[in-house]
């Protein structure tokens, strides 16, 4: 999906789209697990596989582009997701 970045000043504020592609922070593919009321938390690739292990997300769990295409082969919509430390 497209990438909205946020001001972080003010969080009701898009200030730029970044539509899917190879600059889009999601990667190859996007699989949403939580949704809030203006927020999602997903599993996603990544254009960035040399900054994996960092805390540079907003939450989400970032994968290396490959992996999270396989285990995108393989859910379905309403597969239960259990994420554990």
């Amino acid at each position: 999906p497209d990438f909205d970045v946020i001001d972080p000043a003010d969080r009701t504020r898009i200030v730029r789209t970044i539509p899917p592609g190879p600059a889009n922070p999601l990667g190859e593919r996007w699989i949403g697990i939580i949704l809030g009321d203006g927020w999602t938390i997903g599993i996603h690739g990544t254009p960035r596989p040399e900054l994996l292990g960092q805390a540079v997300s907003h939450g989400c769990i970032r994968m290396r582009n490959a992996d999270v295409m396989r285990i995108y082969d393989k859910v379905e919509l309403g597969t239960p997701v259990v994420i554990e430390p």
